[in-house]
């Protein structure tokens, strides 16, 4: 059900700090034109956190509202708190979202069972196709193979985004899974190791600025252009590092500003990219050709 590229995407402020509907509605048009598969507003990369309710039921009406038939969204709802959470999805699912994604509670850090009976509450209740999310770097909790296998058969859990950075993990679930749910990866940088492994997609932070060429990855490696693929793996390698110079979204909202997008800055508690690091960012961008 959910295949393809997906972009996590980013939050556009104003200068006064405020949402900017505007600046969100061109770049829903900017993905529409490029092909991209789906949209995922809400999520770590839109600064959820640090969202109110208002702007996040905002983010994702106007990503219903200007994407193109075809175009899936996916709505970022998962919190550390399964009510909370049926209550986003429910939100999301009458503002007109396809599907909702939901990463492992946070914080609370539960055990496998714990995690297994969230996520079933969830696909249970919520009303919407999910998409779990699996991030232990942020979350402190790894969603383990076998509990993604517990949880595959339920016919609204359709989806995982992996983010766990290891291959065999990637490997194990689908060798429990297999197409019983489509999993995409959550790391940019080993897209096409996971497609290789059997992922279906790729839920994409770099691709807020090239999702053309994350469109291209994909189609060279399902039309069996393997070295092809690589290279362009090779040569956007660099680049999908420069995103992760700092804590996400940092790093891409900088590169979306050096570029002309004018997205505005991230909210406290992240702050602005290092004198550094901006030049490292600058040397990724110009090294791929998107700056002079």
């Amino acid at each position: 059900m959910l295949k393809g590229l997906y972009i996590a995407l980013v939050a556009p402020f104003k200068d006064n700090g405020s949402l900017n509907d505007a600046k969100l509605t061109e770049i829903i048009k900017f993905h529409a034109s490029a092909g991209t598969d789906g949209l995922v507003p809400c999520a770590t990369t839109s600064e959820s956190p640090t969202l109110s309710r208002e702007e996040q039921d905002r983010m994702i009406e106007i990503s219903v509202k200007h994407s193109p038939e075809g175009m899936k969204i996916v709505a970022g709802c998962g919190t550390n708190s399964t009510a909370r959470s049926i209550e986003n999805i429910r939100r999301a699912a009458d503002l007109g979202a396809d599907a909702a994604m939901a990463a492992t509670p946070y914080y609370n850090k539960p055990t496998q069972e714990g995690l297994y009976a969230h996520f079933r509450k969830l696909a249970d209740e919520g009303g919407l196709p999910l998409m779990l999310y699996n991030v232990p770097g942020r979350t402190g909790v790894n969603l383990e193979p076998a509990t993604v296998e517990r949880l595959c058969d339920h016919e609204n859990i359709v989806a995982l985004k992996e983010a766990s950075g290891k291959l065999e993990q990637v490997s194990e679930v689908i060798a429990r899974c297999g197409n019983r749910i489509d999993l995409l990866s959550g790391d940019d940088a080993i897209t096409l190791p996971i497609l290789s492994a059997g992922g279906k997609g790729v839920v994409s932070v770099v691709g807020n600025i090239i999702p053309k060429v994350m469109l291209k990855l994909i189609s060279l490696f399902n039309e069996g252009e393997q070295a092809k693929a690589l290279e362009l793996h090779v040569k956007l390698l660099p680049l999908c590092q420069a995103m992760f110079l700092e804590t996400n979204p940092v790093p891409v909202k900088e590169a979306l500003n050096m570029l002309g997008k004018e997205v505005g800055e991230v909210r406290l508690p992240l702050v602005g990219l290092s004198q550094d690091n901006k030049k490292r960012l600058k040397k990724a961008l110009t090294d791929f050709g998107l700056l002079d």
